[in-house]
């Protein structure tokens, strides 16, 4: 495959992942700051890439740059994710598609705070690796060992937290439109 085939094939995807997002031409332009012709151009073909323009479009659809272009396979299955912090948490996402169901470790300090119930909508599974983490979910007050496994729909108020003594880590899957994860077994 030449370089004219492999950025032919640029629009094509770009498409497809701004269709998986369910997101608008205006929506992904508000997202990058390229205008919605430029968008549309590049999606049908009538405008070359550009690295100024790959960038943010794999930045807003959360995929590596090589997905984007349809880079040759490097051999290496690892994933290489980037670890986020958001408030004192620090996670590290282990899928790379948008949308549908997404997969984090979550590593929390001892926060010793007091819960402060939140909403919004999804669906949560948690399993605890290491240490242990409290979890309120609606009227229930859980303290979660290693090995054990919660999930709840997150439209219900919760909150979860560290209370030590050591800090936790613990594997997420969220579904942000309510996916549910679903545990098969054979026999």
């Amino acid at each position: 495959m030449d370089d004219d085939d492999v950025l032919r094939g640029v629009g094509p995807r770009l498409r497809q992942l701004r269709l998986e997002r369910e997101a608008t031409l205006t929506d992904l332009a508000e997202e990058t700051g390229i205008s919605v012709s430029t968008l549309s151009r590049l999606e049908s073909g009538q405008r070359r890439p550009t690295l100024e323009l790959l960038l943010p479009l794999a930045r807003a659809h959360r995929v590596a740059l090589d997905e984007l272009v349809d880079a040759p396979e490097t051999g290496d299955p690892r994933i290489r994710s980037k670890p986020v912090v958001r408030h004192g948490r620090t996670f590290l996402p282990l899928t790379r598609r948008p949308g549908g169901l997404q997969a984090f470790k979550m590593v929390m300090p001892v926060d010793g705070a007091q819960p402060s119930l939140k909403t919004h909508e999804g669906y949560e599974w948690l399993y605890v690796l290491s240490g242990r983490v409290r979890l309120v979910v609606g009227a229930r007050d859980l303290t979660l060992e290693p090995g054990e496994v919660a999930e709840f729909d997150t439209r219900t108020p919760h909150w979860v937290g560290n209370p030590g003594p050591t800090p936790a880590e613990v594997l997420a899957i969220f579904g942000p439109q309510g996916e549910r994860m679903h545990v098969r077994s054979q026999g």
